[in-house]
């Protein structure tokens, strides 16, 4: 198990830290490709209010398992097609 780990790490510092998000598919129209949102909470620098910031991400999902309402987990990866830079890593939940 430590060789496994061993090698995960050398191939991550070779090729660089993916960033991985956690999003809510918004949309599943388009054959492998669904539309995620990400959304976070900051506040705002000078009033301190909190303050929503969403990112929509078109995701590739090679096997079309994604339905709007699903919580996925994304990562970065190599461009896909001119929008496209980000697949589906794990689906987190399922929705009702």
């Amino acid at each position: 198990m430590a060789a496994d780990q061993k090698e995960m790490e050398t191939t991550e510092t070779a090729r660089g830290r993916r960033k991985v998000r956690l999003g809510t598919v918004i949309s599943d129209k388009m054959n492998k490709t669904i539309i995620v949102q990400v959304g976070a909470s900051k506040a705002h620098r000078l009033y301190r209010k909190t303050v929503q910031q969403r990112a929509r991400f078109k995701v590739h999902d090679e096997k079309n398992e994604c339905g709007v309402g699903d919580l996925v987990r994304i990562t970065e990866t190599r461009p896909i097609s001119k929008e496209k830079r980000w697949r589906v890593l794990e689906i987190v939940e399922k929705a009702k």
